[in-house]
Protein backbone atom coordinates (compact mmCIF):
# COMPACT_ATOMS: atom_id res chain seq x y z
CA UNK A 1 0.00 0.00 0.00
CA UNK A 2 1.24 3.55 -0.61
CA UNK A 3 1.14 6.27 1.84
CA UNK A 4 -1.79 7.67 0.64
CA UNK A 5 -3.62 4.72 0.68
CA UNK A 6 -3.18 3.79 4.43
CA UNK A 7 -3.52 7.21 5.45
CA UNK A 8 -7.14 6.32 3.75
CA UNK A 9 -7.66 3.08 5.17
CA UNK A 10 -7.05 4.35 8.73
CA UNK A 11 -9.79 7.34 7.93
CA UNK A 12 -6.95 9.79 8.40
CA UNK A 13 -6.84 13.33 6.51
CA UNK A 14 -3.95 14.10 4.18
CA UNK A 15 -2.35 18.10 5.04
CA UNK A 16 0.34 18.62 2.96
CA UNK A 17 0.21 15.78 -0.20
CA UNK A 18 3.78 15.39 -2.05
CA UNK A 19 5.17 12.50 -4.12
CA UNK A 20 5.90 10.79 -1.09
CA UNK A 21 2.40 9.93 -1.03
CA UNK A 22 2.60 7.21 -3.45
CA UNK A 23 5.59 5.54 -2.07
CA UNK A 24 5.00 2.22 -0.56
CA UNK A 25 5.09 1.67 3.26
CA UNK A 26 5.81 -2.12 4.56
CA UNK A 27 6.66 -0.75 8.00
CA UNK A 28 4.78 2.00 10.70
CA UNK A 29 6.80 3.47 13.71
CA UNK A 30 4.61 4.89 16.39
CA UNK A 31 7.15 7.16 18.51
CA UNK A 32 6.73 10.22 20.03
CA UNK A 33 10.89 9.98 20.86
CA UNK A 34 12.60 11.42 17.45
CA UNK A 35 15.90 9.81 19.34
CA UNK A 36 14.13 6.52 19.51
CA UNK A 37 12.88 6.73 15.89
CA UNK A 38 16.69 7.70 14.88
CA UNK A 39 17.63 4.05 15.49
CA UNK A 40 15.01 2.45 13.21
CA UNK A 41 16.39 0.86 10.48
CA UNK A 42 13.49 0.02 7.79
CA UNK A 43 12.84 1.09 4.36
CA UNK A 44 9.43 1.88 3.23
CA UNK A 45 8.48 2.73 6.71
CA UNK A 46 5.87 5.43 7.73
CA UNK A 47 6.13 7.52 11.07
CA UNK A 48 3.00 7.91 13.60
CA UNK A 49 3.10 10.45 16.74
CA UNK A 50 1.35 12.60 18.37
CA UNK A 51 3.99 15.14 18.68
CA UNK A 52 3.17 18.04 16.32
CA UNK A 53 6.41 19.47 15.95
CA UNK A 54 8.69 20.61 12.87
CA UNK A 55 11.47 18.45 14.42
CA UNK A 56 9.09 15.21 13.48
CA UNK A 57 9.28 16.17 10.09
CA UNK A 58 13.25 16.62 9.89
CA UNK A 59 13.63 13.06 11.68
CA UNK A 60 11.52 11.43 9.28
CA UNK A 61 13.72 12.82 6.29
CA UNK A 62 17.04 11.32 8.12
CA UNK A 63 15.23 8.34 8.31
CA UNK A 64 13.75 8.06 4.86
CA UNK A 65 10.26 7.74 6.10
CA UNK A 66 7.58 7.94 3.31
CA UNK A 67 5.36 10.21 5.46
CA UNK A 68 4.02 11.58 8.61
CA UNK A 69 0.92 10.34 10.61
CA UNK A 70 -0.42 13.19 13.53
CA UNK A 71 -2.13 11.49 15.70
CA UNK A 72 -4.87 12.03 18.60
CA UNK A 73 -6.39 14.62 16.43
CA UNK A 74 -3.73 17.22 17.51
CA UNK A 75 -3.88 20.00 15.22
CA UNK A 76 -1.01 20.82 12.81
CA UNK A 77 0.97 24.04 13.41
CA UNK A 78 1.45 26.03 9.68
CA UNK A 79 5.02 25.68 10.34
CA UNK A 80 5.19 22.34 10.52
CA UNK A 81 2.91 22.37 7.30
CA UNK A 82 5.49 24.81 5.72
CA UNK A 83 8.17 22.21 6.81
CA UNK A 84 6.51 19.25 5.46
CA UNK A 85 6.07 21.57 2.12
CA UNK A 86 10.14 22.52 1.82
CA UNK A 87 11.36 19.06 2.88
CA UNK A 88 8.44 17.53 0.17
CA UNK A 89 7.19 14.90 3.05
CA UNK A 90 3.59 14.23 3.24
CA UNK A 91 1.93 14.85 6.43
CA UNK A 92 -1.36 13.42 7.71
CA UNK A 93 -3.43 13.68 10.61
CA UNK A 94 -5.52 11.25 12.79
CA UNK A 95 -8.03 10.88 15.23
CA UNK A 96 -7.02 7.58 16.60
CA UNK A 97 -4.43 7.38 19.64
CA UNK A 98 -0.82 6.02 18.71
CA UNK A 99 -2.05 2.55 19.60
CA UNK A 100 -4.83 2.55 17.83
CA UNK A 101 -2.93 4.12 14.49
CA UNK A 102 -0.64 1.10 14.55
CA UNK A 103 -3.04 -1.22 15.07
CA UNK A 104 -4.83 0.22 12.21
CA UNK A 105 -2.53 0.62 9.88
CA UNK A 106 -0.96 -3.01 10.80
CA UNK A 107 -4.10 -4.64 9.45
CA UNK A 108 -4.39 -1.74 6.52
CA UNK A 109 -0.64 -3.65 5.33
CA UNK A 110 -1.86 -6.98 6.04
CA UNK A 111 -5.34 -6.87 4.66
CA UNK A 112 -6.84 -7.79 7.78
CA UNK A 113 -10.89 -6.46 7.91
CA UNK A 114 -11.96 -7.42 11.26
Amino acid sequence: MTFAEVVAAIGGKMVVLTETADRKVRHVVGSDLMSDVLLVDEDDMMLLTSLASDQVLRTAQIVGATGVVIVNDKPVPDSMADVARELGLSLATSNLSKYEGCVAVYKALNGITT
